[in-house]
């Protein structure tokens, strides 16, 4: 079933959101004959099935659910997980910088949890293509069961290697590199992406962001922007409009970049040195 179909009412294998008190949610798969169970009652998942999305719901103990279809942010903060996930508001932003759309061929390394993998699937649409490469067994199988609960494993290609190795692809539109140590595979990178290609890096500290700076710049790749993206809610009570006790604050550094191909002409190497790439670097 895919992601978020656009029928208006519940069907059998749609993946639903239970809304509960103070916001309290599941997020379950429906089945015909199945039953959710919680500590506020059961809801059978007949009592659900071909109902509008949206409609209130009630427990057999009476407890309020409203039923609604999860937004990718949803599954993806409820993602299972043994790594670390990106959340959507470094996700959103790296999808829209790096113009991920409809049938682009995608590239990431490492997989993960799927989080990223999940979100590049659902943009690239069903005549695109993702492909992932991690180095740990146990944590890709993790990815390919995300990936089929959510009906977009058959977008992905699952590639079990140390990127050291090297890509089997070449001409992608974009990558993005989540790797503890980004900066040793730039140049494996490069050869995978197309001329104008997006490559995106997630780094947590200074010191990687620096290594990193100076790779791109030996490896021909300009208009770098590094940035970190803050995220601050307000209590929506009209009363009082006030920032929430909690914020979403740093979670790493997203250095963006993109493969260029400077002339050997003079004045291809002026434009090399605006870009940052000096006589001293390789151009």
């Amino acid at each position: 079933m895919p992601l978020n179909p656009s029928s208006s009412i519940t069907r059998d294998g749609d993946l639903a959101q239970l809304v509960g008190l103070r916001h309290k949610h599941f997020i379950i798969t429906l089945q015909e004959g199945a039953k959710f169970e919680t500590h506020r009652g059961i809801l059978q998942h007949d009592d659900l099935i071909g109902k509008p999305w949206g409609t209130q719901v009630f427990s057999h103990m009476g407890s309020p659910f409203f039923l609604l279809q999860p937004s990718l942010a949803d599954l993806l903060i409820d993602l299972p997980r043994t790594t670390q996930i990106l959340y959507p508001k470094d996700i959103g932003f790296i999808l829209v910088t790096m113009g991920v759309g409809p049938g682009q061929t995608v590239m990431e390394a490492g997989t993960g949890s799927g989080s990223m993998t999940t979100a590049l699937a659902y943009a690239v649409g069903p005549e695109g293509r993702v492909i992932s490469y991690e180095v740990k067994q146990d944590v890709q199988n993790l990815a390919r069961k995300n990936l089929a609960r959510f009906g977009l494993d058959s977008r992905v290609d699952f590639k079990l290697r140390d990127i050291q190795q090297g890509f089997d692809e070449s001409e992608v539109d974009s990558f993005f590199l989540d790797v503890p140590n980004p900066y040793d595979y730039i140049e494996q990178v490069r050869r995978a992406l197309k001329p104008g290609g997006f490559l995106c890096c997630l780094i947590p500290t200074f010191n990687q962001v620096e290594k990193t700076l100076l790779a791109l710049r030996q490896n021909r790749f300009a208009f770098v922007e590094i940035c970190e993206l803050l995220l601050r809610y307000y209590k929506p009570e009209p009363s009082r409009i006030r920032p929430t006790d909690r914020m979403v604050a740093h979670t790493g550094f997203l250095i963006f970049a993109r493969r260029v191909e400077p002339s050997e002409d003079p004045r291809g190497r002026e434009l090399a040195e605006e870009l940052g790439m000096t006589n001293k670097e390789k151009v």
